[in-house]
């Protein structure tokens, strides 16, 4: 007959030591190794194989660490922990060390049986890892078992690669070129959201409606949806047709997913108002219907609204925890490193003779072409005014998208009406702030009307190709001189264009200019998001290489508008040249924010804004627009995104004075003129109403669910349960120097280092191998360990979570372990060190518990193990210990020894210890019952809202607990002992 083993409970089998899970039954274990990882799991069938129960053996006094063992061990230990003790589930399996603040979102969610989310912090906070928090925690509860994000095709990629590389989510992409594919891998009948339970899905494919039916059947019961400002309008006929009917296909979308109430629903805007009150309201309608008509005049509505909305700008996380906060000291402060300021200047630059007169034929070519269209109905004249914009914006970016621009036919060409000659000709000639379809809008307009262009155009288009080059392009000549200044006060600057032909021209003609040491590479919208992302990375990875040898070595990368939202590119570039002037200023923030976001290295980013100061357009564009926008910023701390009818109306002013006046009109009396003088003060109104708006409702809004000792309690108990990324990187260089690897630590800011492990015995190498591939370790080469997640092939992460790591912790663990591994074992299970840290005999355990967590969830009971490490400390024998504090069990891990100590009497101190662990075995136990108690109560406290969760929790400690270390710490000095203490 078959023993029975509990979960938790300690069996051995296949010459090893495991832990049963609760996922066992009696004729087959689910076992993981003691130490080991989740990968590790195996089942183990008892009728067929010889298991036993095992017990946890104690150390050997044999076996003699030295001062850092008890560290090292204890580190190694932690890193091996995935299901950690503490009221979160999913900590001590994700890749990345969430800051205090970005938990506030996770708290808030486990308040809620249904978790409705509204999470708007601004640009550059990390919202993304806000929600894949909520998402990995949900899912390792059991709360949610399935998760589609909705997003940008654009930036799809990259959710699909933090979600993999941060919380091991492998999500499918679902996007208009992947679909073909995954429908044919479908059985009959089968939706490919019921066969792929995590999904990243393209909103703009998934709105039509073949689609949303598909969807919305299948919908998964938690759906994050990001950038979902632009998912809603404003019920506002005056918005633009284009953009309402877009928007109206996603609204209708979530309005059916967010239906049922069942379902879990995380919405990501960093501008949920953007001083469109009704547009906020149907935002909050999609959280809770009854937010939308909520009176939010009122405390008790601010309130209720505070339990699903979460608004904080950087100056409300730059420093957190603090006394300001409320706590009662800094001891727990939190400074996140986002970019102190940014250096911004306006750049002008004059055009060449020759470009000056090919622009004042093609402004007199627009006047006459708009005066024709004017007589011949209003669908002429719209098309005329589209094309005539393009042909503009064309011919101030560079003779190349000008040549391209006089040579193609308008887009606006085609239309039947003055309303779809709108429709069609806005969206390439504007710089919508709410236009979300960045997809082609990099393409050059075109400016003639019919298949053919004219010979008037043609013969401008041959101008303009003369044209290339620094000697009669002044625009490129400035910018060389921009970039190679940045390049020598060693920034790694971004160019960004409006158009592909001068992202391309830029590219050609900087190749070779800015010095043999700076590598250049373009990025637009002829590439797919993912081959971006891969160009991108190749560029960091070439220069990188070379900078090892050579630190002057720069990289340069000209980009359009399709890399302005969403994607990441502060790990690689710190500066920004706006080389084409926007004609809207939100989309110079969108830019900006690729790089002066969190994970910037850089204090001071720089931004440098190109503009023409007689080109007439440019300076008027910069002097309304842009010192109106900086001026709110500066007042109200905050950017407002420009109202798409306040940069349009300046625009269009500015084009209409140029076609009337030409470029050397007097400018200045443009917005004095009686026909404009009106429209500009309702521009004014609004646009001040806007920022006003903006401003009440951040600080009437502002996050107050969760206060800051909450939050500073769940941090303290995390860092507890498994440490931080100091730890990790300490513990891998020391591991690694002593298990034979050579080790380069340039000591820099960044934390980095690179490690050749042919040294290493060969169970490592082997592990490792495994990870970054035999011919790395074989060869020797150095790998590189960084202190970013975000690494490419043969790196590894500084978290606790990579495989690497865990190989190394692993190793550590197991040749601690056993005794008779050969080669060297950085850690020991013993030590007796000499030292003046201590005044009195003391000894430090490393103690090991186990606990069985009972966690109730919408989806069913799940039985957890739950595991926790800790240090305590007692002075004197063991029969008589007197326990000292956590904080001072731990500061015995810094103690060094400062004299030696005889051989034999080591051993005659950690054997009469280790014979004395059965006199303190009443209180390992009665400290493991305290730990469930604790743990049971920040279960409940973090879910105090969730009555169906709190009601059936349950935590019980296994016994007894394992005592993996042994650590005796003697006094350097004899001194008088009190009663009960041991020389």
């Amino acid at each position: 007959m078959s023993l029975t083993y509990t979960a938790g409970s300690l069996v051995a089998a296949r010459g090893r030591e495991w832990v049963v899970l609760p996922e066992s039954a009696p004729d087959m274990l689910v076992l993981r190794p003691l130490g080991g990882s989740e990968d590790d799991i195996a089942a183990v069938f008892p009728a067929f194989e010889d298991v036993r129960p095992a017990e946890f053996t104690a150390p050997s006094p044999a076996d003699l660490g030295d001062q850092r063992a008890a560290g090292l061990l204890r580190t190694a230990l932690r890193i091996g922990f995935r299901s950690g003790a503490g009221p979160f589930r999913s900590l001590a399996s994700i890749a990345v060390e969430p800051r205090a603040y970005q938990l506030v979102p996770l708290l808030m969610a486990l308040r809620q049986r249904t978790v409705r989310l509204l999470i708007s912090d601004d640009v550059g906070i990390g919202k993304t890892v806000e929600a894949g928090l909520i998402a990995k925690e949900l899912l390792a509860q059991g709360e949610a078992t399935r998760l589609a994000v909705l997003c940008s095709p654009a930036l799809a990629e990259q959710w699909q690669g933090e979600l993999r590389e941060k919380f091991g989510i492998d999500a499918e992409l679902v996007l208009a070129s992947t679909v073909s594919r995954l429908e044919r891998g479908l059985e009959l009948g089968q939706s490919l959201f019921d066969k792929h339970p995590f999904t990243i899905i393209s909103t703009d494919f998934i709105k039509s409606t073949r689609h949303r039916e598909d969807f919305v059947r299948h919908c998964p019961d938690l759906v994050i949806v990001d950038e979902a400002h632009t998912c809603v309008a404003a019920d506002d006929p005056a918005q633009g047709a284009a953009s309402s009917a877009s928007n109206q296909l996603r609204y209708e979308l979530l309005r059916r997913v967010s239906a049922d109430a069942d379902r879990h629903l995380l919405l990501l805007t960093a501008t949920p108002h953007s001083g469109k009150e009704s547009a906020f309201r149907n935002l909050l309608g999609l959280v809770r219907p009854e937010l939308a008509t909520l009176n939010l005049e009122t405390p008790a509505g601010r309130a209720k609204l505070a339990e699903h909305f979460v608004a904080r700008k950087r100056a409300d996380v730059r420093d957190y925890l603090t006394k300001e906060d409320g706590l009662a000291d800094d001891s727990l402060v939190e400074r996140t490193a986002f970019p102190s300021d940014r250096w911004t200047k306006d750049e002008p630059y004059k055009l060449t003779p020759a470009y000056r007169a090919l622009l004042d034929d093609a402004i007199a070519y627009a006047r006459d072409r708009v005066q024709a269209a004017g007589e011949q109905g209003k669908r002429e004249a719209r098309i005329a005014w589209w094309s005539v914009i393009a042909l503009l914006r064309s011919m101030v970016s560079s003779p190349a998208a000008a040549a391209q621009t006089l040579k193609t036919r308008s887009e606006s060409a085609t239309a039947r009406t003055a309303q779809e000659a709108d429709v069609l000709g806005a969206p390439v000639a504007a710089d919508s702030a709410e236009n979300d379809r960045l997809e082609g809008m990099d393409v050059a307009p075109g400016a003639a009307e019919s298949e053919n262009a004219g010979a008037r155009l043609l013969e401008l288009a041959e101008r303009a190709q003369q044209l290339v080059g620094p000697t009669e392009d002044a625009k490129l000549k400035a910018l060389t001189r921009h970039l190679k200044n940045l390049i020598a006060d060693g920034y790694h600057p971004i160019v960004f264009c409006r158009y592909i032909p001068t992202a391309e021209y830029l590219a050609e003609e900087l190749d070779g200019k800015l010095g043999k040491k700076t590598k250049i590479a373009a990025v637009t919208g002829t590439l797919s998001p993912q081959q971006r992302l891969e160009r991108i990375e190749q560029l960091a990875a070439e220069a990188a290489e070379e900078a090892a040898d050579d630190p002057a070595v720069r990289r340069v990368l000209i980009a359009t508008d399709c890399l302005s939202e969403g994607v990441n590119l502060q790990h690689h570039f710190d500066a920004v040249v706006h080389y084409d002037l926007a004609w809207n200023p939100t989309r110079h923030d969108q830019r900006e924010g690729r790089v002066d976001r969190y994970g910037q290295k850089r204090d001071q980013v720089r931004v440098i804004t190109m503009f023409g100061e007689d080109n007439g357009i440019d300076g008027k564009v910069l002097e309304v627009l842009f010192a109106k926008h900086r001026q709110i910023k500066k007042d109200l701390g905050i950017s407002v995104s420009v109202p798409d009818e306040t940069a349009s109306g300046v625009t269009d002013a500015v084009v209409e004075w140029l076609l009337l006046h030409g470029r050397q009109g007097s400018q200045e009396s443009l917005f004095e003129m009686d026909t404009h003088q009106e429209s500009f003060e309702r521009i004014e109104r609004e646009w001040n109403s806007a920022a006003e708006r903006e401003k009440t409702s951040r600080s009437k809004y502002a996050q107050r669910a969760i206060h800051p000792e909450e939050v500073a309690r769940e941090v303290t108990a995390v860092r507890a349960a498994l440490g931080g990324a100091d730890e990790v990187r300490g513990f891998a260089l020391e591991a690694l120097r002593d298990l034979e690897a050579l080790v380069r630590d340039p000591r820099d800011d960044t934390g980095d280092f690179t490690a050749q492990v042919g040294g290493t015995p060969a169970g490592l190498r082997d592990a490792l191998a495994a990870t970054f591939g035999n011919r790395l370790v074989e060869e020797d080469r150095a790998i590189p360990f960084r202190t970013t997640p975000a690494i490419a092939r043969g790196e590894a992460a500084l978290v606790r979570t990579d495989p690497a790591i865990g190989a190394i912790a692993s190793y550590v663990l197991d040749s601690a372990l056993d005794v008779n591994a050969l080669g060297p074992r950085p850690a020991r299970r013993c030590g007796v060190v000499t030292t003046d840290a201590v005044t009195t005999t003391t000894t430090l355990l490393l103690v090991r518990y186990r606990f069985h967590l009972t966690l109730p969830s919408r989806t069913g009971e799940r039985q957890i193990v739950a595991e926790d490490a800790r240090l305590l400390a007692y002075e004197g024998r063991p029969s008589r210990a007197r326990w000292l504090d956590e904080e001072a069990a731990t500061a015995l891990l810094a103690a060094r020894a400062t004299a030696n100590t005889h051989e034999q009497s080591a051993t005659n101190h950690i054997t009469r210890t280790l014979d004395g662990l059965p006199d303190i075995g009443g209180y390992l136990t009665e400290y493991g019952t305290r730990l469930a108690t604790e743990l049971d109560a920040s279960h409940r406290r973090v879910r105090k809202a969730n009555e169906e969760i709190v009601r059936g929790l349950k935590v019980v400690p296994q016994e007894p607990a394992d005592v993996l270390g042994v650590y005796v710490y003697l006094p350097q000095q004899p001194v008088s002992l009190s009663p009960g203490a041991e020389a």
